[in-house]
Protein backbone atom coordinates (compact mmCIF):
# COMPACT_ATOMS: atom_id res chain seq x y z
CA UNK A 1 0.00 0.00 0.00
CA UNK A 2 2.77 2.31 0.89
CA UNK A 3 4.79 1.61 -2.32
CA UNK A 4 1.27 2.80 -4.62
CA UNK A 5 1.05 5.79 -2.49
CA UNK A 6 4.40 6.60 -3.18
CA UNK A 7 4.32 6.60 -6.73
CA UNK A 8 1.70 8.97 -6.89
CA UNK A 9 2.38 12.57 -7.05
CA UNK A 10 0.35 15.64 -7.64
CA UNK A 11 1.93 19.24 -9.03
CA UNK A 12 0.51 21.68 -6.38
CA UNK A 13 -1.92 23.03 -9.51
CA UNK A 14 -3.47 19.93 -10.28
CA UNK A 15 -4.01 19.45 -5.93
CA UNK A 16 -5.75 22.64 -5.70
CA UNK A 17 -8.20 21.41 -8.58
CA UNK A 18 -8.93 17.93 -7.24
CA UNK A 19 -9.47 19.97 -3.91
CA UNK A 20 -11.91 22.03 -5.47
CA UNK A 21 -13.37 19.26 -7.67
CA UNK A 22 -13.63 17.23 -4.47
CA UNK A 23 -15.69 20.28 -2.38
CA UNK A 24 -17.57 20.69 -4.98
CA UNK A 25 -19.34 17.39 -5.73
CA UNK A 26 -19.81 16.83 -1.41
CA UNK A 27 -21.18 20.34 -1.29
CA UNK A 28 -22.83 18.76 -4.95
CA UNK A 29 -24.47 16.16 -2.80
CA UNK A 30 -25.84 17.90 0.13
CA UNK A 31 -29.48 18.04 0.35
CA UNK A 32 -32.32 20.60 0.92
CA UNK A 33 -32.71 21.35 4.28
CA UNK A 34 -36.38 21.66 5.99
CA UNK A 35 -36.04 25.94 6.22
CA UNK A 36 -35.98 25.88 2.79
CA UNK A 37 -39.29 25.57 3.00
CA UNK A 38 -39.62 28.07 6.06
CA UNK A 39 -42.12 30.64 3.50
CA UNK A 40 -44.24 28.16 1.77
CA UNK A 41 -48.25 27.53 2.07
CA UNK A 42 -50.03 26.37 3.85
CA UNK A 43 -48.04 25.83 6.92
CA UNK A 44 -48.34 22.01 8.04
CA UNK A 45 -48.71 21.42 11.40
CA UNK A 46 -48.94 17.64 12.23
CA UNK A 47 -51.68 18.43 15.31
CA UNK A 48 -53.97 19.31 13.35
CA UNK A 49 -53.35 17.09 9.71
CA UNK A 50 -52.95 13.88 11.27
CA UNK A 51 -55.89 14.52 13.45
CA UNK A 52 -58.81 12.62 12.27
CA UNK A 53 -59.17 9.62 9.78
CA UNK A 54 -56.90 9.99 6.48
CA UNK A 55 -56.04 7.69 3.82
CA UNK A 56 -52.68 7.28 1.80
CA UNK A 57 -52.18 4.89 -1.33
CA UNK A 58 -48.46 4.25 -2.00
CA UNK A 59 -45.34 2.14 -3.61
CA UNK A 60 -42.03 1.00 -3.13
CA UNK A 61 -39.75 1.29 -5.74
CA UNK A 62 -36.46 -0.57 -5.51
CA UNK A 63 -33.00 1.53 -6.13
CA UNK A 64 -33.71 1.03 -10.38
CA UNK A 65 -37.54 2.73 -9.80
CA UNK A 66 -38.88 -0.74 -10.07
CA UNK A 67 -42.33 -0.63 -8.71
CA UNK A 68 -41.93 -3.70 -6.36
CA UNK A 69 -45.02 -3.63 -4.12
CA UNK A 70 -48.13 -0.82 -4.15
CA UNK A 71 -50.48 -0.64 -1.02
CA UNK A 72 -53.33 1.56 0.72
CA UNK A 73 -53.30 2.84 4.26
CA UNK A 74 -55.82 3.70 6.54
CA UNK A 75 -54.95 6.06 8.88
CA UNK A 76 -56.50 7.61 12.30
CA UNK A 77 -54.92 10.39 13.81
CA UNK A 78 -55.35 11.74 17.88
CA UNK A 79 -54.03 14.26 19.25
CA UNK A 80 -54.54 15.57 23.17
CA UNK A 81 -52.35 18.99 23.20
CA UNK A 82 -48.80 17.63 22.60
CA UNK A 83 -49.18 14.06 22.43
CA UNK A 84 -50.62 12.60 19.25
CA UNK A 85 -51.58 8.79 18.17
CA UNK A 86 -51.22 8.01 14.59
CA UNK A 87 -52.24 4.36 13.80
CA UNK A 88 -51.96 2.78 10.02
CA UNK A 89 -53.31 -0.12 8.86
CA UNK A 90 -51.51 -1.07 5.61
CA UNK A 91 -52.93 -3.76 2.77
CA UNK A 92 -50.79 -4.36 0.20
CA UNK A 93 -51.17 -5.42 -3.52
CA UNK A 94 -50.07 -9.00 -2.63
CA UNK A 95 -53.09 -9.05 0.34
CA UNK A 96 -50.55 -8.70 3.15
CA UNK A 97 -51.76 -6.16 5.81
CA UNK A 98 -49.46 -4.38 8.56
CA UNK A 99 -50.04 -2.34 11.38
CA UNK A 100 -48.37 0.28 13.54
CA UNK A 101 -49.39 3.00 15.59
CA UNK A 102 -46.72 5.95 16.09
CA UNK A 103 -46.89 7.96 19.23
CA UNK A 104 -45.61 11.30 18.90
CA UNK A 105 -44.81 14.25 20.73
CA UNK A 106 -44.47 17.89 19.81
CA UNK A 107 -41.54 19.72 20.99
CA UNK A 108 -41.71 23.08 20.29
CA UNK A 109 -39.97 25.21 17.27
CA UNK A 110 -41.52 22.96 14.52
CA UNK A 111 -39.68 19.93 16.35
CA UNK A 112 -41.54 16.53 16.80
CA UNK A 113 -40.03 12.98 17.69
CA UNK A 114 -41.61 9.94 17.74
CA UNK A 115 -41.84 6.32 18.57
CA UNK A 116 -43.32 2.93 17.26
CA UNK A 117 -42.85 -0.78 18.06
CA UNK A 118 -40.58 -1.28 14.51
CA UNK A 119 -38.49 1.80 14.66
CA UNK A 120 -34.90 1.49 16.64
CA UNK A 121 -35.31 4.49 18.87
CA UNK A 122 -36.56 7.61 18.46
CA UNK A 123 -37.62 9.38 15.83
CA UNK A 124 -36.83 12.72 14.85
CA UNK A 125 -38.52 15.43 12.31
CA UNK A 126 -37.94 18.93 12.03
CA UNK A 127 -40.98 21.12 10.10
CA UNK A 128 -40.88 24.91 8.84
CA UNK A 129 -43.23 26.11 6.33
CA UNK A 130 -45.32 23.48 4.22
CA UNK A 131 -42.78 20.54 4.88
CA UNK A 132 -41.12 18.44 7.68
CA UNK A 133 -38.07 15.94 7.44
CA UNK A 134 -38.28 12.93 9.80
CA UNK A 135 -34.71 10.86 10.19
CA UNK A 136 -35.29 7.30 12.03
CA UNK A 137 -34.24 3.36 11.63
CA UNK A 138 -36.88 0.63 10.67
CA UNK A 139 -36.69 -2.62 11.59
CA UNK A 140 -37.89 -4.11 8.60
CA UNK A 141 -38.27 -7.78 8.11
CA UNK A 142 -36.75 -9.10 4.50
CA UNK A 143 -36.77 -12.50 3.70
CA UNK A 144 -37.02 -14.28 7.23
CA UNK A 145 -34.63 -11.59 8.47
CA UNK A 146 -34.72 -8.35 10.19
CA UNK A 147 -32.87 -5.48 8.65
CA UNK A 148 -32.11 -1.99 10.17
CA UNK A 149 -32.84 0.55 7.94
CA UNK A 150 -32.48 4.27 7.75
CA UNK A 151 -35.38 6.13 6.75
CA UNK A 152 -34.85 10.02 5.15
CA UNK A 153 -38.28 10.96 5.30
CA UNK A 154 -39.92 13.71 3.57
CA UNK A 155 -43.38 15.17 3.88
CA UNK A 156 -45.46 18.37 1.47
CA UNK A 157 -48.44 19.78 2.65
CA UNK A 158 -49.84 20.57 -0.75
CA UNK A 159 -53.31 22.13 0.23
CA UNK A 160 -55.56 21.52 3.06
CA UNK A 161 -56.08 18.15 2.39
CA UNK A 162 -53.41 16.51 0.69
CA UNK A 163 -49.93 15.61 1.33
CA UNK A 164 -47.40 14.23 -0.60
CA UNK A 165 -44.42 11.80 0.99
CA UNK A 166 -41.59 10.43 -0.16
CA UNK A 167 -38.87 8.55 1.67
CA UNK A 168 -35.64 7.77 0.84
CA UNK A 169 -34.37 4.33 2.43
CA UNK A 170 -30.98 3.31 2.71
CA UNK A 171 -28.70 0.24 4.67
CA UNK A 172 -24.49 1.11 5.47
CA UNK A 173 -24.79 4.48 3.29
CA UNK A 174 -26.52 2.22 0.35
CA UNK A 175 -29.73 3.54 -1.08
CA UNK A 176 -32.03 0.48 -1.21
CA UNK A 177 -35.38 2.13 -2.65
CA UNK A 178 -37.95 4.66 -2.03
CA UNK A 179 -41.46 5.09 -0.64
CA UNK A 180 -43.74 7.34 -2.52
CA UNK A 181 -47.32 7.92 -0.65
CA UNK A 182 -49.96 10.52 -1.44
CA UNK A 183 -51.77 11.28 2.00
CA UNK A 184 -55.73 12.64 1.69
CA UNK A 185 -57.26 14.05 4.84
CA UNK A 186 -61.10 12.95 4.86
Amino acid sequence: MSHISHSISFSPLRRICLGAALALSVAGCAGPSVQDYAKEQPQLDLRQYFNGPLTAHGMFTDRSDKVVKRFTVRMTGRWKGDEGTLEEHFVYSDGSTQQRTWHLRHLGNGRYSGRADDVVGEAQGQSAGNAIRWSYVLALPVDGRVWNVRMDDWMYLMDGRTLLNRTAMSKFGLHLGDVTLAITKE
